[in-house]
Parts: C-alpha cells; sequence; structure tokens
C-alpha cells in the first residue's frame, strides 16, 4: 500500500476534513473554549438525573452499618490483642456479629466503639477492669437518646455518673482529684473518625467505603493547581 502523502485516507477525503459530528470531544471543546463557550462541569460522581433517587449516605451512627474488629481498633485507640481479650472475657463483646460460628468475623456497632473508646479512657487513667466492667453494664443499660447526656467522673478507682452540671460540681467539691468525660464530646469526635473509615451493611453485608472531606479539599486544591 503506498500512501499519497497528502494525508488521504483512502476515500478520497483528507482525514483533516471528516464531518463535525465526527470529532473527538477534546477537539470541540477546544473549538467551544476558542469561541468563548462556557464549557460543561465534570463531577467527580455521576450526576443524579431528574427522576432518580438521591444516592444514600448512611450516617456512622445508623443501625445499618457494622465495624470490623481491626476499623474498631482504630476508632477506639486499642490494640486488637485488648479487643479479643475484651470481647472473650465478655467485657464487651460486639453487638452486631460475635466470632461465633467459626470462621466469621466480629461486627461491632457504633455504640459497641463508643463504649470501647470510654473503656480505653477509664483503663488510662488507672479505673482497674473490676470496676469498668460494671460501669460498661450499665451504660449498655442507658437509652440511646440518654447516653450522649452523660458525663462519667472518676477519683481513679470510682465511676459516677452524671446526668447534670450540678452533679459534675457537686463531686468535684469533694476535693478529690477527679477527671471526666463527656459522652456526647465523645460520640461526636467517633462519628467524625468513622465516617472516614471503611464499613460493612448489616442488611446485604456491602462494603461501605468511608468519606473524608479533607482529602476531597485537597484533590480540588491540587486540581487547581
Amino acid at each position: 500500500m503506498s500512501g499519497s502523502g497528502d494525508g488521504a485516507d483512502g476515500t478520497g477525503q483528507c482525514s483533516v476534513h471528516v464531518p463535525r459530528s465526527a470529532r473527538t470531544v477534546l477537539e470541540r471543546s477546544r473549538e467551544d473554549l476558542e469561541a468563548g463557550a462556557e464549557l460543561p462541569r465534570f463531577a467527580r460522581f455521576p450526576a443524579v438525573q431528574p427522576g432518580q433517587p438521591a444516592i444514600e449516605r448512611l450516617a456512622p451512627s445508623s443501625g445499618l452499618i457494622g465495624y470490623r474488629g481491626p476499623t474498631a481498633c482504630a476508632a477506639a485507640g486499642i490494640t486488637y490483642r485488648q479487643l479479643d481479650y475484651w470481647a472473650r472475657t465478655g467485657l464487651l463483646e460486639p453487638s452486631v456479629r460475635t466470632a461465633y460460628p467459626a470462621n466469621s468475623q466480629r461486627l461491632y456497632s457504633f455504640r459497641d466503639i463508643l463504649l470501647l473508646k470510654i473503656v480505653k479512657r477509664l483503663l488510662d487513667t488507672g479505673v482497674s477492669l473490676q470496676n469498668i466492667r460494671i460501669a460498661v453494664g450499665h451504660l449498655q443499660s442507658v437509652d440511646e437518646a440518654d447516653l450522649a447526656g452523660l458525663t462519667l467522673m472518676s477519683d481513679g478507682a470510682t465511676v459516677y455518673e452524671c446526668t447534670s452540671p450540678q452533679q459534675v460540681v457537686d463531686l468535684l467539691k469533694g476535693g478529690q482529684g477527679m477527671f471526666g468525660i463527656a459522652v456526647g464530646a465523645v460520640r461526636q469526635e467517633l462519628e467524625g473518625t468513622l465516617g472516614r473509615l471503611h464499613a460493612e451493611r448489616t442488611d446485604t453485608g456491602e462494603t461501605v467505603v468511608g468519606y473524608d472531606p479533607g482529602d476531597e479539599l485537597a484533590q480540588r486544591r491540587n486540581r487547581a493547581g
């Protein structure tokens, strides 16, 4: 086959004189830009078309969300050895799915991990596991709506539950060294942490990919730069 050297494509039509409809998106965009037209914006995720349902995004605290052991450890700031020991000894077992039957992976709820995080803080201040076990048993019986309003106070030995600022003040007036854990603040912190980590839907077993607004912002800055 011999080339004519003039850009012919074998049909008698010069290859640069193709119909406008056959031009690439890049070529069209370049022409539109030169003509001063506003180019379409391309979203990172597919846009929801009219009539389609909105994309579902479950809150980290949703009852339809569960978290595997490694994620629970990362969010609560504990080791897997601690997690395993506390589950085997009954201090705090996963409420969504246990390790039984064999070969199944533990699945923790948001509330489970909140309690794990509280246990870790109590341990760090010297409270014994025996007293922590009593505190955890009580917290598991508290309604979800009331849990965020609690403040736990401790002198390093006994754990006190406070439901009002006045009760906190009364304990502090005793003159003993006290520390407090505002459960609502711990919950809020945990929501932010778990929202960036992967989870699992308890109804379908599907993986829920975490979302980090900071990563999205960084990517936008990189594209702008």
